[in-house]
C-alpha cells in the first residue's frame, strides 16, 4: 500500500507532467468525454440513482488505485470503461434511439425548412381521417389493434415477421384486419406514409415495469418506439382506450381531435406536401 507522502507525489508528478505529456493530456481528455457521455445518457433517461452508483464505483475505484501500489493506470482504465460500458449496455436502445434521430436531421437538413412552412396536404388529411375513424370504430366496439407509424426505419425482421401489403391507406381495410378472428388481427400494422406497409407484425416487448392492465399488445407498442424512432397508436380489446406512445412514453385516453393532432404532427414531419417521404 502506499503511504500518503507517494500518493501526494504521484498527483503532483501528474498535474505537473501534463503540459509536457500530450498522451497525458489526451487521456484525461477521453476520461472526461467518456464520462460527460455516460452522465448524459442516465440524464436525459432520468436515471438518478444510477447517475450516484456510477460517479461513487469511479470514486471507490480511484480510491484504490490512489492506495494499493498494484493497482496501476493500466487497470484503472480498464476498470474505468467496463463500469462505463456496463451503465451505457442499460441504455442501448435509448442511445440507437438518439443516434437514428441524429442522423435523420443531418440527411433531411436541407428539407427541413420547406417541411416547416408547408401546411399539411389535402393527401394527408386522407389518411389521417381513414386511420381515425378506424380507430374510432374499433374503439367503439372494444377490438384491440396496434398501429406502428413508421419512417421506414423499422428493423427488417419486424415487417418480415407478418405480411407485406404496400396497400392504399383506407378506414375499411384497417378495421377489416383487426376484426377478431381475422388472420392478421394479433399482430401489429406497420403505417409507412401513404401505405399500409404490412400486418400480424410482431413487435419487442419493454422491459420496462408498467401497471398490470397494460397486456401485451400495450407493451409492444411501447417495446417498439423504445427500439426505434416510430409513433404507435393502441386500442384497448378490454375497454376500448385509445393510447399513442411517442418515445417510449405512452399517452391515454386519446379523443379524436388529439389524434388527428398526432397524426398531423407525424406527416407533416416526415413527408413532403407530395404526401411521399421527405
Amino acid at each position: 500500500m502506499r503511504s500518503p507522502q507517494q500518493i501526494w507525489e504521484n498527483i503532483k508528478n501528474a498535474v505537473l507532467g501534463i503540459p509536457q505529456n500530450w498522451f497525458v493530456f489526451i487521456e484525461a481528455i477521453f476520461v472526461f468525454t467518456v464520462i460527460y457521455f455516460v452522465l448524459k445518457t442516465l440524464w436525459d433517461n432520468d436515471a438518478k440513482k444510477a447517475i450516484i452508483v456510477y460517479l461513487s464505483l469511479l470514486v471507490l475505484t480511484g480510491a484504490i488505485a490512489l492506495f494499493q501500489s498494484h493497482f496501476d493506470a493500466g487497470v484503472y482504465y480498464i476498470v474505468f470503461l467496463l463500469i462505463s460500458l456496463f451503465f451505457l449496455l442499460l441504455f442501448t436502445a435509448e442511445i440507437k434511439r438518439g443516434l437514428w434521430k441524429t442522423s435523420r436531421k443531418v440527411a433531411g437538413k436541407s428539407a427541413a425548412p420547406a417541411a416547416k412552412t408547408s401546411a399539411v396536404n389535402a393527401r394527408a388529411e386522407v389518411y389521417i381521417n381513414n386511420i381515425v375513424k378506424a380507430v374510432q370504430n374499433l374503439s367503439k366496439t372494444n377490438t384491440g389493434a396496434l398501429i406502428v407509424l413508421s419512417n421506414g426505419n423499422l428493423p427488417r425482421n419486424i415487417t418480415d415477421s407478418g405480411v407485406t401489403l404496400n396497400a392504399n391507406i383506407s378506414s375499411q381495410l384497417i378495421e377489416g384486419i383487426f376484426i377478431n378472428k381475422a388472420p392478421l388481427h394479433d399482430g401489429a400494422m406497420v403505417i409507412y406514409g401513404d401505405k399500409i406497409q404490412a400486418a400480424g407484425c410482431f413487435l419487442p416487448l419493454t422491459q420496462r415495469e408498467f401497471p398490470k392492465d397494460y397486456g401485451t399488445r400495450h407493451r409492444a407498442g411501447i417495446g417498439v418506439t423504445e427500439i426505434a424512432d416510430v409513433s404507435t397508436i393502441i386500442v384497448s380489446e378490454e375497454t376500448g382506450i385509445v393510447s399513442v406512445v411517442k418515445l417510449g412514453k405512452i399517452t391515454r385516453y386519446i379523443d379524436s381531435e388529439n389524434l388527428k393532432r398526432f397524426l398531423r404532427e407525424y406527416y407533416v414531419k416526415e413527408f413532403s406536401t407530395e404526401g411521399k417521404v421527405s
